[in-house]
Parts: structure tokens; C-alpha cells; sequence
């Protein structure tokens, strides 16, 4: 497709391969190590054409609240994605909380990129994932500064 860039913190790209890409992703530093999330999200169809967008998502637009990222629609200046999914990135100081409500038959993903938190009364440390089912809401308090991802699903 032509496209190139150099993704830093709060950059968030999304590509569909749809009927074809080629795609990699290399480090342009040879001092500093670079530390980035892949995430696959099967498309509800296939063959879809080949795209791609990028935003940036500064900080203080995640602080304290779960800030939307990706949805179906691209709504609220968030990347579309071919899926019923929404997720949303937040940046909780220590003792602050946020609650997120699921629909009947939603389920939740949540991923902490940095930091710990409790999720719903468990204790989830940097790098670890929760699946979440048959649950009204999350709620995630930070137990010391962290950064996390959520993802709403069908």
C-alpha cells in the first residue's frame, strides 16, 4: 500500500490485510529496545479491501478515564475495526477506579500494558491478561500508577 511510519508512545496503527499486504515491523534503533502490543482481531467477513490508519493518543486523553480506540464505527475519533469490538486505553494513578458496565452476552478482555490493578478483586500485574464472561461491569482500580487496555466483545 505504500505506507511507512515510525510509531511512538500513544501511537496506535491499524491495518487490514483484507485480500493482501505485505507487512513487518522492524526497530530503527540500534540503541534503544522498543516495546510494542500486536493485536489480531479476526474480521466478521472476508476478503475485505486492504486498509490501514494510524492516531496518536496522548496521554492526558486516557488519564483517568477509559478512552475509546478502536470500534466498529470509528466513532468519538477512535480506528475502525471490522468487528464488534470496542476497546478503550486508560491511565489509572494509585487508588483511583473506573468501571466499565458490559451488555448482556459481552464479554471483556483486559490487558495491563504497565503498572498493577485489581480487576473486579483480583490482582493483575504487569503483562497479564484477564478474560472476563458472564459479568455485568469491570471494576479496575489502580493499586500504583499503571496503564491498561480493555476490550468490550461480542
Amino acid at each position: 500500500m505504500g505506507n511507512g511510519s515510525v510509531l511512538t508512545t500513544g501511537d496506535v496503527q491499524r491495518i487490514t490485510a483484507g485480500t493482501g499486504i505485505q507487512h513487518s515491523e522492524m526497530n530503527p534503533s540500534v540503541e534503544e529496545s522498543v516495546h510494542f502490543l500486536q493485536i489480531w482481531i479476526l474480521p466478521e467477513a472476508k476478503g475485505l479491501q486492504p486498509s490501514y490508519e494510524e492516531r496518536h493518543f496522548p496521554t492526558e486523553e486516557k488519564r483517568g478515564v477509559l478512552r475509546l480506540i478502536c470500534s466498529r464505527d470509528g466513532g468519538r475519533d477512535a480506528l475502525s475495526v471490522h468487528q464488534d469490538v470496542a476497546f478503550y486505553g486508560a491511565i489509572l494513578e494509585p487508588g483511583k477506579t473506573l468501571d466499565h458496565s458490559l451488555d448482556p452476552g459481552r464479554h471483556a478482555w483486559v490487558q495491563v500494558l504497565r503498572g498493577e490493578l485489581t480487576l473486579n478483586d483480583r490482582i493483575l500485574y504487569q503483562g497479564d491478561g484477564a478474560a472476563v464472561s458472564e459479568e455485568t461491569g469491570l471494576s479496575l482500580r489502580a493499586t500504583e500508577r499503571n496503564e491498561v487496555i480493555v476490550f468490550d466483545l461480542a
